[in-house]
């Protein structure tokens, strides 16, 4: 291990004795109290010393014996620490890409924030190019939100639609003007590759996936189709459910800004569950939607640039917190906002039990779970939280300053 204090975290002195790491209340920690001889030693955690060197210059800063271990202990647990070679084969390999790992530093740094571990940052970073997402749609929206996701480190983004590129589909970090009048779909494959840090293999919609190449991680649907954004149609991602994939709805419809439901199959609630519920609410859904998808003259749809760009910037940051490891706060939920206020909101897309896709008889179970473990729960309390809770570096006390977490060191 090369320890390295996490360089995205700015550092500053509180008063003698405590030091503060980062400014925004998500991540400012303050460290104390702290010496200073070792608050002089935390420069030399930089990634370019092995502990086996660290501890030489422990002794040389005569500090205490086994001082520098319980230091590294200390700050790895309250999430203050990198590991310069960690990550794994797959981060050994990126790191081999020195002009990629350039163009990923910004996010690398993004992702050491979000993540404990020291190395896991640059595994995750890593483990993007392995990961296939397929955004179906190359309107302003899909187009846009595939570039970003290339951009960002995922080492395949398939784009899926019909048609041939329209004055009004050009968008910067989308569809370029040259594009007018070419297919969309290879139009924006390659915007897909114009963005990639690492240039991937040339693909059309016609090249058959190589043997053993897994599924797609994650499908997003962003339709140029108004209609369809505001009132997905289930049928469209009953592959998907049934095979497991996790989806994601995201668009435009009226100058409204879409993002969600991720769905997780079988586990939250789904487009058929939104349409589900949206006829019990209103019995005359079913009859209003027959009428919005009715054969009438195609039109230019209500589709802000900035407005554009935000939604796709927002389905970018859910899937990729869930290439992550995160289930985004879409799951289960639709974000919404309209001009000119852009005022975000969620609204609840729950599981239905009249839906097939299962969701509902998967929290009923859970539920059923919960109630018995709670009814044993006294007869059973000596099993609850045994060792230290996974926030014990983080736990706020009355002590820390305002908007910071406290660790002592």
């Amino acid at each position: 291990m090369h320890p390295m204090v996490k360089p995205a975290l700015r550092r500053g002195w509180r008063d003698l004795n405590t030091v503060q790491f980062g400014m925004t209340p998500a991540h400012a920690l303050t460290l104390g109290p702290m010496d200073t001889a070792t608050g002089s030693f935390l420069d030399l955690l930089n990634g370019t010393r092995g502990l086996d060197r660290l501890r030489e210059e422990g002794r040389r800063m005569d500090l205490p014996d086994g001082h520098v271990d319980r230091l590294v202990v200390r700050l790895s647990r309250a999430g203050l620490l990198d590991d310069s070679r960690g990550g794994g084969p797959a981060a050994d390999a990126l790191r081999e890409k020195r002009e990629v790992l350039d163009r990923l530093r910004p996010d690398l740094a993004s992702l050491t924030l979000t993540t404990s571990a020291p190395g896991d940052a640059l595994g995750r970073l890593a483990a993007r190019s392995g990961a296939r997402v397929q955004v179906r749609g190359a309107g302003r929206v899909g187009s846009m939100l595939a570039a970003l996701l290339s951009g960002a480190g995922v080492g395949e983004v398939d784009v899926r639609d019909i048609g041939r590129v329209e004055t009004w589909d050009v968008a910067p970090g989308g569809l370029p003007p040259e594009a007018v009048g070419d297919r969309r779909d290879e139009a924006a494959r390659r915007a897909v590759r114009r963005a990639a840090p690492d240039r991937p293999p040339r693909r059309t919609a016609q090249s058959p996936p190589e043997e053993g190449t897994p599924g797609f991680s994650l499908v997003i649907f962003a339709p140029r189709d108004d209609v369809a954004v505001h009132t997905p149609d289930p049928a469209g991602a009953e592959a998907l459910t049934a095979s497991g994939t996790p989806h994601l709805y995201a668009g435009v419809v009226e100058a409204t800004g879409v993002v969600g439901p991720f769905v997780l199959p079988g586990e939250t609630g789904c487009a058929g569950c939104l349409q589900q519920d949206r006829t019990d609410r209103d019995p005359t859904w079913p009859r209003m939607v027959a009428q919005w998808r009715s054969g009438q003259q195609r039109r230019v749809g209500a589709c802000d640039l900035l407005l554009a760009a935000t939604v796709a910037g927002l389905a970018g940051a859910h899937a990729l917190a869930f290439l992550d490891g995160h289930v985004p706060s879409s799951a289960g939920a639709r974000w919404e906002a309209s001009l000119p206020g852009l005022h975000w909101h969620a609204r609840p897309v729950g599981s239905h039990p009249g839906c097939p896709c299962g969701a509902a008889d998967q929290e009923t179970a859970r539920t059923e779970s919960e109630h018995h473990t709670s009814e044993h729960g006294r007869r059973h309390g000596t099993m609850a939280m045994h060792g230290p809770s996974k926030k014990v570096c983080r736990q706020a006390d009355a002590e820390r300053p305002a908007m910071t977490w406290r660790a002592h060191v």
